[in-house]
């Protein structure tokens, strides 16, 4: 028998997620400069999390696609 797609467990994780456990706060604070050491993990001030866009590849395709057509019509 086979496993619904949406029951397998994924090595990693494909999309970002929004919200960081308090070790990768923690870090990020480090590297920030905003932590000091001896200070209380709870109550932590917020960390902005950087979402990735990727660039839609369709509308470039279109893009050389047109190009090429007024191209052709020119020669």
């Amino acid at each position: 028998m086979t496993m619904d797609k949406s029951l397998r467990v994924r090595k990693t994780m494909v999309r970002n997620r929004s919200v960081l456990t308090r070790a990768e706060r923690i870090q990020r604070l480090v590297s920030l400069d905003r932590w000091q050491e001896g200070q209380s993990p709870l109550a932590l001030p917020k960390v902005r999390v950087q979402k990735i866009s990727l660039k839609k590849k369709k509308k470039q395709k279109r893009a050389e696609a047109a190009q090429q057509q007024v191209q052709k019509k020119g020669k």
